[in-house]
């Protein structure tokens, strides 16, 4: 497998200020290596019955991914709805793009 593209995998930690009030902000943030294909039509039009919005299905070396939730991919932020361990050390992020998890880069 090709792994020549680079996404941003970012982790938010929610913490409280000096106020009380919860705050999230950028954790860690690391760029990998990584292989980005469209979404397959089943995946498509199952997670569209789900309220979904698939997008693309982001293949990397597992030990890359820590549980990250949003993925910086060419400029643009994507949430992470589901993960598959594929064969050969490899797991594949789900990705959709949507509003309110996405505003934020």
């Amino acid at each position: 497998m090709d792994r020549s593209d680079v996404c941003t995998l970012i982790k938010y930690a929610k913490t409280q200020n000096a106020s009380g009030v919860w705050v999230e902000s950028v954790a860690s943030q690391r760029e990998v290596f990584c292989h980005v294909d469209s979404v397959t039509r089943s995946e498509f039009f199952e997670g569209g019955r789900s309220g979904l919005n698939p997008e693309y299905r982001i293949s990397m070396f597992y030990g890359d991914y820590e549980g990250e939730a949003i993925v910086l991919y060419n400029g643009l932020p994507y949430s992470v709805y589901r993960t598959y361990y594929a064969k050969n050390d490899i797991i594949e992020l789900y990705v959709e793009r949507k509003g309110g998890t996405n505003a934020r880069p």
